[in-house]
């Protein structure tokens, strides 16, 4: 997306251009070794993930739901930080606030 060596992002700008739909992602920066983005989860919504190639980090920036990885569960809520490995399957489920994320994907940086 760019090529600039640094970036200034406005989250409630960012955050304001997120869709009134049941799940959405929006990534806003792409560059070799990074992807962030931001994921949209409303209340009872189904998280339809499948296990990505990349390590992950979420932060929980609103809402409230279950993480489910390697058969553990555990409620997450905002200030939540969760670390996923690359290939592991996971996913939100028992969605019971509209829930926003900010992601952040480490890339093979092809």
């Amino acid at each position: 997306m760019s090529n600039e060596s640094w970036k200034v992002f406005d989250l409630p700008e960012l955050m304001s251009t997120l869709a009134d739909k049941p799940v959405q992602y929006r990534e806003f920066l792409k560059v070799p070794a990074l992807s962030c983005g931001l994921y949209k989860l409303a209340a009872g919504a189904k998280d339809m993930q499948s296990p990505h190639d990349e390590d992950e980090i979420y932060f929980v920036l609103s809402g409230k739901a279950k993480m489910q990885l390697r058969g553990s569960e555990r409620t997450v809520g905002p200030g939540a930080l969760l670390y996923v490995g690359a290939t592991e399957s996971h996913s939100f489920f028992e969605i019971e606030e509209d829930m926003t994320l900010l992601v952040f994907f480490a890339t093979s940086g092809q």
